[in-house]
Order: C-alpha cells, then sequence, then structure tokens
C-alpha cells in the first residue's frame, strides 16, 4: 500500500514545490518534484544519478526536469 506523506528534512526544502509527491512502499520512500536547482557539473540529459542530500538517499535527475529520491521510510 502506498502513503501520501511528506517526511523529509527542512533540509531538502522541496516540500514547497508545488508539484511534488511522495510514495511510500513498505520501507521505502519515492520522492519525485521539478527540478529547480542549478548544477555545477555536466548533467546527462537523459538520466543523471547522484548520492543525495543525507546519507541513504539516491536522486535521480529525469530529463533535467524531474528529481527522484529514493530513500528508507522514516516512521
Amino acid at each position: 500500500m502506498a502513503y501520501l506523506d511528506q517526511s523529509f528534512d527542512t533540509r531538502f526544502s522541496l516540500q514547497l514545490s508545488p508539484t511534488s509527491f511522495l510514495l511510500r512502499l513498505g520501507r521505502r520512500e519515492i520522492f519525485v518534484c521539478r527540478d529547480y536547482r542549478q548544477r555545477a557539473y555536466y548533467v546527462n540529459p537523459v538520466l543523471d544519478c547522484s548520492t543525495g542530500v543525507q546519507p541513504g538517499h539516491l536522486e535521480i535527475l529525469f530529463c533535467k526536469k524531474w528529481l527522484i529520491i529514493l530513500s528508507k521510510a522514516n516512521w
């Protein structure tokens, strides 16, 4: 079952994005939002992966527009 909820820290500051949502699938969370950050490195135009802001997070940038963050669920 998927729960729509916001459990990220305020360091992400992505909760304020109007086109964001969070899916909780068991012990994992998938957070999807529009990416607004300017990156100082070359970004792959289709799919770019990097470590997240917090330990244990994986950020996937899709089409230079959508940011997908994979993490463990915080209960």
